[in-house]
């Protein structure tokens, strides 16, 4: 029971990621997607495998793992494609620098 509640978890995930992924690509922009989130989705589903083989319970759920991650990396890609678009087109800075410099005194 507790593996099919699992495999029903990752399927309303994974469905989610195709529909996020086709609206960021025709949206052609980056701007309102989270790089961070991105990659937190990721880590937590290389744990959820992780988890899997160290425990010995490898079983048909892997397979939602590992299709949720190949989807969340279409994702990824179109977020640094549409990164390299918002670039090219002068809406983003090359490079975000996430530090203050102090005020002068």
């Amino acid at each position: 029971m507790a593996q099919m509640l699992e495999m029903i978890m990752l399927i309303c995930f994974g469905i989610s990621w195709p529909m996020n992924a086709y609206k960021a690509y025709k949206a052609h922009t980056a701007r309102g997607t989270s790089l961070v989130f991105i990659l937190m989705i990721l880590f937590g589903y290389v744990c959820g495998i992780t988890a899997k083989i160290v425990t010995g319970n490898i079983n048909y759920v892997l397979i939602a793992y590992f299709l949720n991650v190949a989807t969340v990396g279409v994702n990824l890609a179109i977020y640094f494609h549409n990164r390299a678009l918002d670039q090219h087109n002068g809406q983003m800075p090359a490079r975000r620098h996430h530090f203050h410099r102090p005020a002068a005194v």
